[in-house]
């Protein structure tokens, strides 16, 4: 058979793809059968593939596989990386009112926060994932950036570590750690009416709807809806939150053909969030304030509003072959006013100044493939070629105060008038903001996996080329400015899975993720004299080896892993920056989950992580640390179903996050932390109507802590914890 050593275009390949499979194509059904449709079955969400979604494991929280980008659906057992798929029923019973705060219990994820806004940025395996860079089904930039509503999700996928062949490169420039897919809600077989209601500490509350229905003589057309509403103040002293979404997803299962489409409205307005703290003004890192305490400026705010959709695919070729669509896309209007302290003190002495942007966005992406089955001898391949495309304008425009700053405490605020911008700190008009920044990115992908020894060994051979083309506008004019960035690359990938038995299976892979590159001067400022400054680098990458073992007892599951990833760094030698300084984070992943025994549900693991700079140009960084990535994090969670109590649990879930630093020469430390969370459940009947009552404390000991440091241009902001948070919910179905 043909090797994939040579680099076919993907047109050529698909014409191998249909050549081979017609060779060896199965039998065609009669047309009395063909005409025979069965009944649709349809379990949980669809994703418009004939497989569906992987089943839930034992325990039902998580699921027995996930996607793997353009080598779809795989069961945990055949993959060759390291991944997680919470249910939606963890989701609900969880309570989380965001995709960070569902993640809390995934060992190998950290929740921190955009430099500067009030974006989720998750950490994985030390690097940070942007919530611009969450794929939705599969398409990147589609669902709202700053915040995602969990009503909108049936599975949540964490896949750990290096992604860039199998999802191309995030257009955000972030992921070199991990990816997250998150999967649409779809209507099942039973009709579904459910209303929640619920409030939280504060005040906070929450109502929402889920409604889902089959049509069709064979029930083969389905539409789910679902609407959410949370609004007022958090366990925040003044911190008011105003969530709302409405989202309608459809789906239609034909004769050799499947059809989904999801749309979809999100506002996310804020009115005086507690930011983040500046370090760079101090040596070191103070205590940590009051958790419910607030030091935004009440005139403080963050707006953000989206309107989305995707439509998806897949047509059988041939009994052997599918081909498969995908298209998507997302406007977002935000505005904000954003007033960050930054210290000057260890005492808590701070400044801050108003800083003000207006942003619109306009995002299409979109997905083409083919992916046929077929046997050579012994050997039996799963072939795939795919072409994806995504590009991004955004407007913007900005106005900030007088630099110099207004006095405040992060102990005792200070609350102030709010200070006037000025013309000469702004650029653009904030009530027109005009293009700045145009994105496209496109790559094609060919891929093999092969299975030998009656399917124990399962080998992946694939390559992605991906080209990358950035353009810059000056604010207000949006007239072009110098050197458009237009740069390709190819990223590999080798996997292996050898399976010992059915329980056991061993695994490694070598993957590359792959962003665009820097620009000389970028992070070191003009400040520093170079001779190549503002030269853009070509896109760079981060190489990763792993090797994992898991294992499968029916009730019980377990992973472990060990990785090691290599990251260029931005460097200066002698009087020329360059990409002559290496990064790299190496650890150890251990997991569980499942059901060991009837009535008690685990999940959770440990992370070992260890982080190293080299070869920076500066002397007192090498050997050290990065930024906000802690050594150790471990995520225990258990439930437990109390005997002679029907319909009763009880859960808990421990957070431990060890020391991690807020600047890359380990200076300023923060401290470890544990956090205790407890819930219940009650499913009963009330009424002839099933209804479910959820509880939770989060924090529990209320304990006070800088919960993570975020890094932007070699520095690193505090994010402060949550206090103690009371939720409960009720969902009745009707």
């Amino acid at each position: 058979m043909r090797q994939f050593h040579c680099t076919p275009t993907p047109f050529a390949l698909a014409a191998f793809l249909l050549a081979s499979a017609a060779a060896h194509a199965q039998t065609t059904p009669s047309a009395d059968t063909a005409q025979a449709l069965p009944t649709v079955t349809v379990n949980a969400s669809a994703d418009a593939s004939a497989e569906g979604l992987s089943r839930a494991y034992a325990g039902g929280q998580v699921a027995r596989g996930g996607r793997a980008g353009i080598l779809g659906n795989v069961d945990m057992m055949d993959s060759p990386f390291s991944s997680t798929s919470y249910t939606q029923q963890f989701i609900s019973d969880q309570q989380a009112h965001s995709v960070g705060d569902l993640l809390q219990s995934d060992p190998a994820v950290r929740l921190s926060r955009g430099y500067g806004n009030f974006q989720e940025v998750y950490v994985i395996r030390g690097f940070a994932l942007d919530s611009d860079d969450i794929a939705y089904n599969g398409l990147y930039g589609v669902l709202p950036r700053q915040y995602i509503s969990p009503e909108l999700l049936e599975r949540v996928e964490v896949f750990r570590g290096a992604s860039a062949f199998l999802n191309g490169a995030a257009p955000g420039g972030s992921g070199l750690g991990g990816a997250i897919n998150l999967m649409p809600k779809r209507a099942g077989n039973t009709p579904l009416t459910e209303v929640t209601v619920g409030v939280e500490s504060g005040g906070h509350t929450y109502v929402a709807t889920d409604v889902a229905r089959r049509f069709g003589d064979n029930q083969e057309f389905g539409v789910r809806v679902n609407a959410a509403k949370r609004q007022g103040e958090t366990s925040v002293k003044r911190e008011d939150h105003d969530v709302g979404m409405f989202s309608v997803g459809l789906d239609y299962r034909g004769r050799g053909y499947r059809l989904s489409a999801d749309a979809g409205y999100q506002n996310f307005d804020l009115t005086a969030p507690r930011p983040s703290v500046g370090t760079s003004g101090v040596a070191g890192v103070p205590a940590a304030p009051d958790a419910s305490s607030n030091f935004a400026q009440p005139w403080s705010f963050s707006k953000e509003h989206d309107v989305f959709g995707t439509m998806r695919g897949e047509y059988d070729l041939a009994s052997n072959v599918t081909a498969w669509a995908a298209f998507g896309s997302r406007s977002t209007r935000e505005s904000n006013s954003l007033a960050q302290p930054s210290l000057t003190s260890l005492n808590g002495d701070a400044s801050f100044y108003r800083f003000d942007n207006a942003r619109k966005q306009e995002i299409r992406t979109g997905e083409l493939g083919i992916r046929a089955r077929l046997n050579t001898g012994a050997v039996k391949h799963t072939l795939v070629a795919s072409w994806s495309g995504h590009w991004n304008e955004a407007k913007n425009a900005y106005a900030i105060s007088d630099y110099a700053g207004l006095p405040t405490n992060i102990y005792h605020p200070v609350d102030a008038a709010m200070p006037p911008t000025l013309p000469q700190n702004s650029g653009g008009d904030m009530s027109d903001p005009r293009l700045t920044q145009k994105t496209i990115l496109t790559s094609y992908a060919v891929a093999d996996t092969m299975a030998f020894l009656d399917e124990r060994l399962l080998l992946t051979l694939g390559l992605r080329h991906q080209q990358i083309r950035d353009a810059s506008y000056a604010y207000g004019t949006a007239a072009p400015l110098a050197n458009p960035y237009d740069k390709s690359a190819n990223t590999p990938v080798a996997a292996i899975v050898y399976k010992l038995d059915k329980n056991v299976s061993l695994y490694a892979n070598y993957i590359e993720a792959l962003v665009k590159g820097p620009t000389a001067g970028g992070t070191y400022g003009n400040n520093i004299p170079v001779t190549n400054l503002n030269q853009v680098f070509a896109p760079y990458k981060a190489r990763q080896k792993e090797v994992g073992v898991k294992y499968d007892g029916g009730k019980l599951g377990m992973s472990a892993a060990l990785f090691s990833t290599d990251v260029p760094l931005l460097a200066i030698r002698g009087t020329e920056a360059g990409l002559f300084g290496q990064q790299r984070n190496q650890g150890l992943e251990l997991s569980v989950f499942g059901m060991p025994v009837n009535g008690v549900r685990l999940l959770g693991g440990l992370t070992w992580l260890d982080t190293r700079q080299s070869d920076t140009g500066i002397a007192g960084n090498d050997g050290k640390k990065v930024i906000g990535a802690p050594q150790t994090q471990l995520s225990a969670g258990a439930e437990w179903d109390v005997p002679g109590a029907p319909g009763l649990s009880l859960n808990a879930r421990t957070i431990y996050t060890s020391s991690q630093y807020a600047d890359l020469a380990n200076t300023k430390q923060l401290p470890s932390w544990t956090r205790l969370d407890l819930g219940a459940r009650y499913l009963t009947r009330i009424a002839e109507h099933d209804v479910a009552i959820r509880a939770r404390i989060d924090n529990v000991a209320n304990r006070n802590y800088w919960a993570s440091a975020v890094s932007s241009f070699g520095a690193g902001s505090l994010v402060l914890a949550s206090p103690r948070t009371f939720a409960v919910s009720a969902t009745v179905g009707f």
